[in-house]
């Protein structure tokens, strides 16, 4: 089983038939990712805790909307994906057996945006269970890499591993779609795709210091992080694909990544 990482972007991909990732989302099966998952773990940008945590819900996801002042059709969009209480567990297993001390369990929390938006466009029919990890903004790279290389056992078990973030995420810096993204984004989106390529993952979790405008590019890490989840459950060998690259917003990079076990 393969790992993803995905760059969900702006929470608008969910309304505006004009995105080109959303049409990369939509394409997911048909030409990316034949296979039905037996459970999909989501390592989601938009949780972020002190230490690792999932959720465990016996019943169906909430969808949190848990964003400000945009459209209210936003607001109305439901993804009620079955909870997976025992892929929960099985994640807590592996990260305490892995050195990662006690992981929290959240009984009440559903999907953030950054899990149900891709996933309404990649299974539409949100019959697939869900369960989210979340990310540790206090640490570092190596970090979330380890995690990623804790779980790498669950790919052989019909689990789905999906890092949703982004690959630039700079809010203060956005600017109208028709204005082609500036350099700082693009020299970080290049260095991104060329490291993955290239199997450099030490770069990769040491970005602030290996990648050019790495502190403009992710002022805060936390979309950066669920990368380097889903590349280290693909092992140290992993070969990297680049499966799309677009922009919105100026400079919010849409690129997404395969990750193949070797």
């Amino acid at each position: 089983m393969e790992t993803f990482f995905i760059s969900h972007g702006s929470p608008t991909l969910s309304i505006d038939e004009k995105m080109p990732a959303r049409h990369f989302l939509k394409s997911w099966r048909s030409k990316h990712f034949a296979a039905v998952p037996k459970a999909i773990l989501m390592i989601s940008a938009h949780w972020d805790t002190a230490e690792p945590a999932v959720n465990i819900i016996n019943d169906r996801n909430d969808t949190i909307h848990d964003f400000y002042g945009f459209p209210k059709p936003m607001y109305q969009i439901k993804y009620p994906a079955p909870g997976a209480p025992q892929l929960a567990e099985r994640v807590k297993e592996l990260l305490q057996n892995a050195g990662f001390g006690r992981v929290k369990e959240d009984k009440a929390r559903g999907l953030d945006h950054g899990a149900w938006v891709p996933l309404m466009f990649m299974y539409p029919e949100a019959n697939i269970p869900v369960c989210q990890l979340s990310v540790q903004s206090n640490k570092d790279g190596t970090h979330h890499y380890n995690m990623g290389k804790a779980l790498a056992p669950l790919r052989e078990e019909g689990v789905l591993i999906i890092g949703s973030g982004s690959a630039t995420h700079n809010l203060r810096l956005l600017g109208p779609d028709d204005v082609p993204p500036p350099s700082w984004a693009v020299n970080f989106d290049n260095w991104l795709t060329e490291s993955l390529l290239n199997g450099r993952h030490e770069d990769l979790n040491h970005y602030e210091q290996k990648a050019p405008s790495a502190k403009v590019a992710h002022p805060a890490p936390e979309h950066f992080y669920p990368l380097h989840v889903a590349l280290g459950a693909a092992g140290e060998k992993a070969e990297a694909e680049l499966m799309h690259q677009s922009w919105s917003n100026c400079s919010l990079s849409y690129s997404s990544y395969k990750f193949i076990a070797a």
